[in-house]
């Protein structure tokens, strides 16, 4: 029988193990973050936002949807819970014999479908991005240059896919460390693009630095497969159960994420009717919203997967339903202010991280702008992470990606009504209202699947956090507003963005902290306990 508890009450009592491997891919996506922003830096200063690199990211769609489609989240959704149940309730024999069909076949599949994307490349690219090279008059040679580095990065999704298949393997056997510096490999990888290979072979070195990038994130994998005890067999069962059922589980969410996918095709469809610096400025401003996204959402909701997919096979749904809801708390308790804060700071971080060599003013307001609306739906596309696993762990994966394909026309709707009067910045906040609805769609669903979360507890939360953050707003407007006032040189010189990001940041995080742990929020007594600051704040200790 599992233990009745609240998600308030049980907040605390997390398995030591959980914690630790919420730890090891926390640290791993913050190392990728920060390489992430380490490789947007470079990029910006070689290239900044030349028509040249809008060729660049039109062509990094394609590979990037085979991917998405064949692999990606999708994999680990369909395989872990069914590796899970066999662990349980077959032998650990058929479970490798499983792994390893699904592997062969997925590695075959991904094949044949990027050597098709190659062929259908001249006819595909140019419509994704019709406007691209309008403006210049250059139309045919950047449609051209789109295409061959499409035909280029086409490599990537083979590297990856397979690659996606360890990391699902190693998560499963809660198996973290490798699967979590791979990422950052890749990002190696396309540093080392953007700062060697670009100098002799322009953005076709970048695209180099993709692939490098996308090897390296499968190699570094492999030794984990040992350490797990993987036994590999060279075969091909697709008419095994299992392999059926990963299938099964694969294909809806598979629609899903291509929809997702269709997402950024849509706003590159309309980015290259505004100009080409658009499309890398939205890029730019994307890569930067996401930040926050992959520290705390996509690594809290990796780590806990697993945890989730083995509660539903041995059945327990209340421990399955009061997981889910303490790993949203903590999300949005992380996202909402990051979110915000990135909203408050958003000229100051992008001229401080990017405004340099050929990443000019024009380029940063470009920028800043479209990044303040993509994090209005930070939170959503954060929440979206957890709840959809949360749908994944039961089986269901056709109501995620009913909603996914829901967002997708909605984001079509909302870039066809904004794009007009806000230019770039419509598609930025098409995006974030399509997200939004996405979240609270699945929240509302899988409540219902589920059982209520203690629907009056998760309101009472969510007032003091927005409480907190409106104070932390006063906070950091007050501080930027005041340093704008004394600062003779201008906000848009390096010393004055670090100085206001780094104390604006400094000031509202602090200002959040202590406001919600005054309200008496569970999650930052939790931060407190963490860094052992109970005893040193007394005053700020919860009482039950």
């Amino acid at each position: 029988m599992v233990e009745s508890a609240s998600p308030n009450s049980s907040i605390g009592r997390v398995a030591p193990r959980l914690a630790t491997a919420v730890l090891v891919v926390a640290m791993g996506y913050l190392g990728s973050r920060l390489l992430g922003v380490a490789r947007t830096v470079v990029i910006a200063d070689e290239f900044g936002t030349a028509p040249e690199l809008s060729a660049f990211w039109v062509a990094f769609r394609l590979p990037d949807l085979v991917f998405q489609a064949l692999a990606g989240a999708t994999l680990a959704s369909a395989f872990v819970p069914v590796f899970a149940r066999y662990i349980a309730r077959h032998s650990e024999d058929d479970a490798w014999r499983l792994a390893s069909s699904v592997l062969n076949l997925l590695a075959i599949a991904t094949l044949a479908f990027a050597l098709l994307a190659v062929l259908l490349a001249p006819l595909i690219v140019p419509l994704t991005a019709p406007g691209l090279g309008e403006e210049t008059g250059d139309q045919e040679r950047l449609h051209g240059l789109a295409v061959e580095l499409t035909q280029l990065m086409l490599l990537s999704p083979v590297f990856f896919s397979v690659g996606a298949m360890l990391m699902a393997i190693l998560n499963a056997r809660q198996r973290f460390f490798l699967s979590a510096l791979a990422p950052m490999l890749y990002n190696v990888g396309i540093i080392f693009g953007a700062l060697v290979l670009s100098g002799p072979w322009g953005v076709h070195g970048l695209a180099i630095g993709v692939v490098l990038g996308s090897a390296m994130h499968f190699f570094i994998q492999l030794p984990g497969l040992a350490l797990v005890g993987m036994r590999y067999r060279p075969t091909l069962n697709w008419r095994d159960e299992g392999v059926r059922e990963v299938g099964r589980l694969m294909l809806p969410r598979t629609i899903g994420l291509a929809a997702a996918q269709l997402n950024l095709i849509i706003t590159i469809f309309f980015a290259s009717r505004l100009g080409d610096q658009t499309i890398s400025a939205l890029n730019y401003a994307w890569t930067l919203a996401v930040l926050p996204l992959g520290l705390f959402g996509m690594a809290i909701s990796t780590a806990v997967f697993p945890t989730l997919a083995a509660q539903a096979a041995s059945e327990s749904i209340e421990a399955l339903r009061n997981t889910i809801i303490r790993s949203l708390r903590v999300i949005l308790f992380l996202t909402v202010p990051a979110s915000v804060g990135l909203i408050l700071l958003r000229e100051p971080l992008v001229a401080l991280l990017l405004e340099r060599g050929a990443f000019t003013d024009s380029s940063t307001d470009l920028t800043s702008s479209a990044l303040a609306l993509y994090s209005v739906g930070l939170f959503a596309l954060a929440a979206i992470e957890i709840l959809s696993r949360g749908f994944y762990a039961i089986g269901d994966t056709r109501t995620p990606v009913t909603m996914a394909v829901l967002s997708m026309v909605l984001t079509l709707m909302f870039s066809l009504a904004l794009v007009g009067p806000l230019e770039h910045d419509g598609l930025a906040l098409a995006f974030s209202l399509a997200v939004i609805i996405e979240a609270y769609l699945l929240y509302i669903n899988l409540d219902r699947r589920l059982g209520k979360f203690s629907t009056g507890e998760f309101a009472a939360f969510l007032f003091k956090v927005l409480v907190s953050v409106v104070l932390m707003t006063e906070v950091v407007a007050l501080f930027v507003f005041g340093f704008a006032a004394l600062d003779p040189l201008g906000d848009r010189t390096f010393w004055a963005s670090l100085i206001v990001v780094t104390f604006g940041a400094a000031f509202g995080a602090v200002a959040y902290l202590l406001t919600t742990s005054l309200l008496r929020c569970d999650e930052a007594r939790l931060i407190w306990q963490r860094f052992d600051l109970g005893n040193r704040l007394p005053s700020l200790r919860f009482k039950r």
